[in-house]
């Protein structure tokens, strides 16, 4: 979730509606043969030995300046609740994105071991309620901003964490590799992948009645903040209105707290000039501000896949991402396993529609999204060695097809059936997003 933009820098350079048009439209696909991946894994921080025990912040402080000291490839950030984030550099194959981001992560575990801490893979924490550890005017807005609508957001800010992958955008030209495929594929995929790898059934300790928790906190922060836009032929036009008539989250401001607007799209900022003419620096920060499951940014960020238990389990995600969208054979099988279940978003954006209600309550218990995903798993896995897998990698593929998606379950049904009463089932089920 983070994006390193934080202090207030002072405006130099106000834009129009017109320039916002053309700068959106101009930096939010780069188009051209598919050569680059990347993938940023959040995780949880807990006690080694007692998970349940909250970590205190000054344990996490003192530990993450230690981190600050080790040298790494991939960018290290903290997130709001003291989860840790670590995004590799775009990788030219999957070896060289996962031999980077494994020894990363290595020496990362190294240092939290030895203060008797753990990264655990999981898409929200099953214990804890929402603690803010980072005191900062960007959270301090996105805090005041999301409460507007419940609870939602301090358990998105404070409690989740994700696998994302990163592709690129594709071809200019039509076909299996060409932009306006890929973000179609994205979006439809994506329920596949959300309910594949959904990996957070608990809350407060008990079952919540879904088995991604986690994509049901992003989508009860609405549909303008965490919402794609409409899927249509023109994906840059598409995306542009998005970003204009989405809401302003914060006017930053040199000192004191920023100002948290209501109801104020950042197409009506360009209009009023109030509180202050916005600039091509706040068009950069509202961009990040923007949480759709599938996010433009150059390249394609892939958001609606829960962190993965294990120390590795952050690979297959990735992995099977990388062979669907890159490898030719693979992509168009995946196109067409994903194709009928267009049907069943009935035309309305990820992901608050009822193909990505069901993934993400139901997972792969839907015989439907079972089918597409033993498809796409299939398909992938006969693509990695193509791709330059190694024997380590497809066999964590294969060993997932065969223990999870054949079997129509994900990571979330080991939770459930733990021996400690979560296989009970859930006690009520939550509001639907």
């Amino acid at each position: 979730m983070s994006d390193a933009v934080s202090g207030c820098t002072r405006p130099r350079t106000t834009v129009t509606e017109a320039e916002v048009e053309a700068l959106v439209h101009g930096i939010c696909f780069k188009t051209g043969p598919p050569r680059r991946l990347g993938v940023e894994v959040e995780w949880l921080v807990h006690e080694l030995r007692a998970p349940r025990l909250p970590v205190s912040p000054e344990r996490l402080e003192a530990v993450y300046s230690a981190l600050r000291t080790v040298p790494l490839r991939s960018a290290l950030t903290v997130e709001p609740g003291g989860q840790l984030e670590l995004s590799s550099l775009p990788a030219a194959s999957l070896m060289e994105c996962i031999g980077t981001v494994s020894a990363d992560l290595a020496a990362v575990r190294a240092v939290l071991r030895e203060d008797g801490l753990a990264l655990v893979g999981l898409g929200h924490d099953p214990w804890h309620a929402p603690r803010r550890f980072l005191r900062q005017p960007r959270y301090d807005a996105m805090e005041a901003c999301l409460d507007r609508s419940g609870p939602a957001g301090r358990y998105m800010m404070c409690t989740s964490a994700s696998v994302q992958v990163c592709v690129d955008a594709g071809h200019e030209e039509p076909g299996p590799l060409g932009h306006v495929r890929r973000w179609w594929l994205a979006h439809q995929l994506g329920a596949v992948l959300l309910a594949a790898f959904a990996n957070s059934p608990l809350a407060g300790g008990r079952p919540t009645g879904w088995r991604s928790t986690r994509q049901l906190r992003w989508a009860q922060i609405g549909t303008g903040r965490a919402g794609g836009p409409q899927l249509d032929a023109d994906p840059r036009g598409a995306w542009t209105r998005h970003v204009l008539d989405a809401p302003v989250m914060c006017v930053r401001r040199d000192g004191g707290p920023w100002d948290v607007p209501e109801g104020m799209t950042f197409r009506q900022w360009t209009r009023t000039g109030a509180p202050r003419p916005p600039t091509r620096e706040d068009l950069d920060y509202h961009l990040t501000t923007l949480f759709p499951p599938v996010r433009p940014r150059g390249h394609l960020e892939l958001r609606m896949i829960d962190a993965q238990p294990g120390e590795d389990g952050w690979m297959v995600p990735l992995a099977v991402t990388a062979a669907l969208f890159d490898d030719p054979e693979a992509t168009e099988t995946a196109y067409r396993a994903v194709k009928p279940l267009a049907e069943r978003t009935f035309g309305l954006p990820a992901p608050h529609n009822p193909l990505y209600e069901d993934a993400a309550r139901d997972a792969l218990t839907d015989p439907e999204l079972r089918e597409a995903a033993v498809t796409c798993f299939t398909a992938a896995l006969a693509a990695l060695p193509r791709l330059g897998a190694t024997t380590e990698v497809t066999d964590a593929v294969a060993g997932y097809l065969e223990r999870y998606v054949q079997r129509g379950r994900c990571p979330a049904d080991d939770l459930l059936d733990m021996p400690d009463g979560a296989s009970r089932g859930p006690h009520g089920r939550e509001t639907r997003p």
